[in-house]
């Protein structure tokens, strides 16, 4: 009797130690189904694959390249998708695309998860392929309507337009690209033979300003700043070609010491001094100057223009010496 109760003890412990075991070790789990267990001929179905497997399982699902069985292809492998659902456990989800070109029903290969030298086998599910409708042609049929197809531009050229379109507009592009250049280096030739225009001298432009200045009579019609503006300008572009004076880019001061600084126009200094002052009265100081002192301030303008003429040194040597020369060609008497 005390041995039954010893056996039946025993019996206990592993009934409870085993369970606890299997709970420890879950079983890896590889499951397949279909959208639908009917497909039409050359359509598309999806087999749904789920992997139930450990975290830190290194097993490896094999699925065939080409076909789940001899008649049913796979079409394309999506991408699959790994979640975790706890304890440790993970679960592996991928879609396979079939399709099949022969009817009849088939029954799928099991796909396997290979994990070292164990091999976990999936389900077999059955696939039944519908035949198309296909006309057999016992009818006699009409022709069909003309079909109204969508037209591009292409299609409106004429042929050898739309074969050697590209080369017609090539062959446009090197001739334009030609002509250019050849009109350009033309041009170019034209200027370098046509005789350059001789420079008109300081003194002249300026007096010819100057004169243009009068006839325009700016101080009758009340324009006082613009006339002081147009009188100062044509004196600082004067000493800039005359003198090599940068007269544009100086106040009214620098010029008066750049005059002073200069041998040719310390002399008629005083002139420049009185258009300065006066046009600085009526541009800054807004000064409307009487008529006298609009005809004083041009006359000093004409007057320092003048008084700084180049003078023409070389005329009067050429002219002294071909006097020099005439001279000693006469015979003395």
């Amino acid at each position: 009797m005390k041995r039954t109760r010893q056996i039946i003890f025993l019996l206990a412990i592993l009934a409870t130690v085993i369970p606890a075991s299997v709970k420890a070790a879950p079983q890896t789990t590889l499951k397949v189904s279909l959208d639908s267990a009917f497909v039409l001929m050359g359509k598309a179905t999806t087999l749904h694959v789920e992997l139930v497997d450990n975290e830190d399982s290194q097993g490896r699902l094999i699925i065939p390249e080409d076909s789940v069985c001899g008649k049913v292809e796979i079409l394309r492998i999506l991408d699959s998708d790994t979640s975790s659902i706890g304890n440790g456990r993970r679960e592996i989800k991928q879609d396979i695309l079939l399709q099949s070109f022969d009817s009849g029903t088939y029954r799928l290969n099991p796909l396997r998860y290979v994990q070292g030298s164990d091999t976990v086998f999936s389900n077999r599910p059955v696939l039944k392929v519908l035949p198309a409708m296909v006309d057999s042609m016992t009818t006699i049929h009409d022709y069909s309507d003309v079909a109204d197809v969508d037209r591009r531009f292409v299609d409106y050229l004429p042929d050898f337009l739309a074969d050697y379109g590209l080369w017609i507009i090539a062959i446009l592009i090197v001739g334009t690209a030609a002509y250019l250049i050849i009109r350009r280096m033309m041009r170019k030739n034209k200027d370098e033979i046509r005789p350059k225009e001789k420079p008109v001298p300081p003194y002249d432009m300026a007096m010819g300003s100057l004169n243009r200045l009068r006839a325009d009579k700016l101080c009758e019609q009340g324009r006082e700043k613009e006339f002081y503006t147009r009188l100062t300008d044509i004196l600082r572009i004067y000493l800039q070609g005359r003198f090599g004076i940068n007269a544009m880019e100086m106040t009214s001061t620098q010029i008066r010491h750049s005059i002073q600084a200069n041998e040719e126009t310390r002399l008629s200094k005083r002139n420049m001094d009185a258009v300065l002052e006066m046009a600085d009265f009526v541009k800054f100081a807004k000064m409307r100057p009487l008529p006298d002192d609009n005809t004083r301030a041009f006359n000093s303008a004409m007057q320092f223009v003048e008084d700084t003429k180049p003078q023409p040194v070389a005329e009067t040597v050429e002219e002294g010496e071909a006097e020099k020369t005439e001279t000693q060609k006469k015979p003395n008497k």
